[in-house]
Formats: structure tokens, sequence, C-alpha cells
């Protein structure tokens, strides 16, 4: 491996031996028996649990909400999203589908091949995309389908999330479309199909793939990262390679990325196909039970806004101010405007909006708020991102608890 990867700044020294020491070693007492936890934390889902536990036996991870062990799901502890728009990498959600994972990776001979209706196949080296393609960086939110899922009613099956299966990175990497180019896409090519290191744990289960339009991939903002937040992703984000898609759920961003295929035909495997497809309704919105709704895709990301500075049921004066803290995103656009309410929704008052660190990220807001009785104050955020939309008063539905957006709400307690 050449010796100058290692002189690249935004490269941090990733080499084979500080991999397999912080990072591989770790991924086997991961994969075998995780560190349980030193505490727990209260989850107030409607259908449960109420509480889970806090892990610290992930590598390169500090203290995560544990989901489960395999394959791995980590929420972010809440705490973390009021300390600022960047989500800490040791701290960053994760979230596999198959739990046959690579537990080190050798940064030397590891290659990301390019190939199917292209001009010519490809074998890239880690260096061949520091060295030989531009690099470029973005702020985006990376946020689970299914976030937020544990406050669906009625319940659906899948992970029970909270609001914590999301976050905020600058994503240092190359252009998919740079890479496409230099293999040179035919003329019919209609998607691009990636896949990641990530392996089935019983025969004929499909490999997880996902597939984009061929004009998405080339878009200019797709990327190919290497980095998060100025250092080398974490293991269980997706090292050394993961795909970013700005504004589109994190399905999309596969991890440990190893395989692009540039097809002629539409894709048909099964989580493009059949698994992460919403119905075709506004929001995804159906009642229970609803059948027969045609589906497509999941896609974009819709906008949110939440308090972080507070948490629910605490106590705040009564006809004094009460400043709050908070972030919001504009799902696959920038933040127009946060409005906040304390009285259900009957009237709004305008946030101050923090830096805008890009489009696709998280941007912090201030209010302050004046309770004006004792009693019960429940406080309401509102996201209206640049195109105009705005976060709805009712929640969806859908049987895969997907796209969750509702406004949301805050109680606390004014004495």
């Amino acid at each position: 491996m050449p010796a100058k990867l290692e002189d690249e700044p935004h490269w941090h020294a990733m080499t084979r031996r500080r991999l397999l020491g912080s990072a591989g070693l770790g991924g086997l007492a991961m994969m075998s028996a995780p560190a349980w936890a030193q505490a727990m934390v209260d989850l107030p889902l409607p259908g449960g649990p109420q509480a889970r536990s806090i892990t610290t036996g992930f590598p390169q991870k500090g203290p995560m909400i544990l989901q489960r062990t395999r394959p791995p799901l980590l929420e972010t502890p809440w705490e973390v999203f009021d300390k600022g728009v960047f989500t800490p990498n040791d701290q960053f959600y994760v979230r596999w589908h198959w739990a046959v994972i690579p537990t080190a990776i050798d940064v030397g001979t590891f290659t990301l091949a390019v190939r199917g209706h292209v001009n010519q196949t490809l074998s890239l080296s880690l260096s061949d995309l520091l060295h030989g393609l531009p690099r470029v960086e973005l702020a985006a939110v990376n946020q689970c389908s299914g976030n937020s899922r544990g406050f669906y009613q009625p319940r659906v099956p899948g992970a029970q999330w909270a609001n914590g299966a999301m976050g905020n990175a600058v994503w240092a990497g190359v252009r998919l479309k740079d890479v496409l180019d230099r293999a040179g896409v035919k003329p019919g090519a209609v998607q691009v199909r990636l896949r990641g290191l990530d392996e089935p744990v019983v025969d004929d289960a499909p490999h997880f793939m996902k597939s984009l339009d061929i004009d998405h991939a080339r878009d200019g903002e797709v990327m190919i990262a290497y980095a998060m937040n100025g250092e080398q992703l974490p293991l269980v984000n997706g090292f050394p390679l993961r795909l970013v898609v700005p504004g589109w759920y994190a399905t999309y961003w596969v991890k440990m990325l190893s395989d692009i295929e540039v097809l002629d035909q539409p894709d048909t495997n099964y989580w493009t196909k059949t698994a992460y497809t919403i119905p075709d309704t506004p929001r995804a919105d159906i009642k229970p039970g609803q059948t027969g709704v045609p589906v497509v895709p999941i896609n974009r990301m819709v906008p949110r806004s939440f308090v972080t500075s507070i948490a629910a049921g605490a106590a705040v004066p009564a006809g004094k101010p009460v400043p709050l803290r908070g972030i919001a995103f504009g799902g696959d656009c920038g933040v127009s405007a946060v409005d906040v309410s304390i009285d259900g929704g009957g009237s709004w008052r305008p946030a101050k909006l923090g830096p805008d660190q890009g489009q696709y990220g998280f941007r912090q807001w201030e209010a302050e708020i004046t309770p004006p009785a004792p009693g019960k104050c429940t406080v309401s955020v509102r996201c209206t991102n640049s195109r105009g939309l705005a976060q709805p008063d009712t929640p969806n539905w859908n049987p895969s608890g997907f796209m969750r957006n509702v406004i949301e709400t805050t109680d606390l307690v004014a004495a």
C-alpha cells in the first residue's frame, strides 16, 4: 500500500494496523459477546418497550441505545442531538439488514468493482479513489426509513425506534458520477445497483442491494464517502466506503460499498422492488387494514423538527420566559422556517434559525416561550422546508412504519 495514503489529512492514517487494532478486534467482540449496559434509558413508546439498555460494547462507539445485537441496531441517545448540528461518529446510529458483516477490512487489498453496462470494468483501490478523483464534501442527514416507528398506532412490525435513528455529518469522498464516468456508461443504461460486503445469514436469502435511476446516480450530489466529520468511517457505519444519497432515506446509503453495477433494465431485486416500498398516496398514508393500494419505492425525506434542550415532563416556571433549543431539517431540501406553539397550534411564533450548514443537514433553532399559568404546557414545533412543505398536525400510518414526520410535541409542567 503506498505510504502516502497515511499522509492524507482526510484519511487520518487509515492503516491496516490501525483498523485491525481498533476496529477489527472490537468487531470480533461485537459479533460474539458485546458488553451489556451500565444503564437503562426510558422510552415512552406507546406499545413498549418502556426502557432499553445502554451499551458500550461496539467498536469505535460510545454509549448507544441497544435495539439488537445481530445484526447491529444502535440508536443515538437523545441528549446527543442537543450538543450541535453534527452527530459525533461514536454516537451515530447504526442499522444493518444482515448479521454477517466483516469484522476487519484490509485497506491495502480492498477494491470497489464497477461493472455492467459500461465501456470498461473497473477495480478501484482506495488509493485510486483518494488520488485519482476529485474530493468533495457535503453535510447531510442520514435517517432510517423507520425512524420513530415505535410511535406508530396501531403498532407495526419492525425495529421499534424512538426518534434517534438519524444523524447528521459532513461526508467526504468522491462523486458517484465521476466513478461512473471513468468506467464509461453505455447508452441505454437505466439504473445503477449498489451492493456492500454484508452477507445473508441463510442460503438463498437476497443480498442487500439498492438501485438509483441513472440520472439520479449521475446528478453530482450522490457520493461515495470514505470519511465523516473529518475522520474515517466507523466500522459499523460502513467502513471503508459508503454511499451518501443526500435528501433520501438511509436504505439507499449502502454501507461497506464494494460493487457498482450499471443496469440496462429496471432492477427487480427484492430490496428494490419489494422491500422498502410505501403507499403511493400523499404522505405514504393509508388506513390500518386498507389493501389494494399501489406502492412505490421509498425515496425522498420529508421535513422534521424537534426540541432537544429540555426533556418531556421537565418543570418550568409559569409566567416567565423559558428558552428552548432544537434541530430541524427540510428532508430533501433546506429549512425555510421553524415555528413554535404552546396552544395546540392555535397560534405560532417563529423561532430563530442558526447558521445554515447546507440544505441537507440539521439546522439548529432557538425560541422562547412563556407558560401562561401553572399546569401542563405542551410545546409544538413545526418545520417548513424551502419547497414550502410543512410538517402535518396528524401522523401518517402505513404497515411499514415509514416516513413519520408529524409535528412533535413536548409536555412540560409549569409551576
